[in-house]
């Protein structure tokens, strides 16, 4: 089984915004394969489902970003599901917009939600799938670029990235995540 942790804010005033590109991931994701994110477990709304023959949790934290290590421990406790099967999808502002890079390990580069993570799993080494956002103009403050929408001039690149994304996490079902990486890293 694997479990893919896409990282956002709940609320609709959040939905569209650069912040919430982990959540657009799995709805996206969700959406290829039939599956309903409809079962409220562990802090998170929670869809399972089958693609490409594996059994696939898609898990959203309803945390709030700061806190996505909270919902992240309790699943794992709770189904005690192995870290080495998650895969965390999330903004990236050292990523140009549009890109996707994944990694297996690192530090949280200032990113709240994968600092949580790593407090409560007491390790920097989980996939990872970082979703360019780019960094804001100098002078626009980052909280304030990343809780604002994706500007129509960007809705073409954010829709390729999503699909991207789907694409390295379905192939990495059936590789490892080196292998995955090698691929969709470019």
């Amino acid at each position: 089984m694997k479990w893919i942790v896409g990282l956002g804010n709940p609320g609709s005033q959040y939905s569209k915004t650069r912040h919430n590109v982990g959540f657009m991931a799995l709805d996206e994701l969700a959406s290829r394969h039939g599956i309903a994110l409809n079962q409220s477990k562990c802090k998170s709304v929670i869809g399972e489902g089958v693609i490409d023959g594996v059994k696939t949790v898609l898990i959203k934290p309803m945390t709030f970003m700061n806190l996505s290590g909270e919902a992240v421990r309790a699943y794992m406790d709770y189904y005690k599901v192995k870290l080495e099967d998650m895969i965390v999808v999330y903004d990236d502002l050292d990523t140009e917009i549009g890109k996707v890079r994944l990694r297996y390990q690192g530090s949280p580069g200032g990113h709240n939600g994968i600092k949580s993570i790593i407090q409560h799993t007491g390790t920097q080494s989980f996939n990872r799938v970082r979703l360019g956002i780019s960094r804001p103009e100098p002078g626009f403050a980052v909280v304030d670029y990343v809780l604002s929408s994706f500007p129509k001039k960007e809705g073409d690149k954010l829709k390729s990235m999503l699909a991207d994304t789907c694409d390295a996490i379905e192939f990495s079902l059936h590789h490892t995540f080196e292998q995955t990486m090698a691929k969709f890293n470019g």
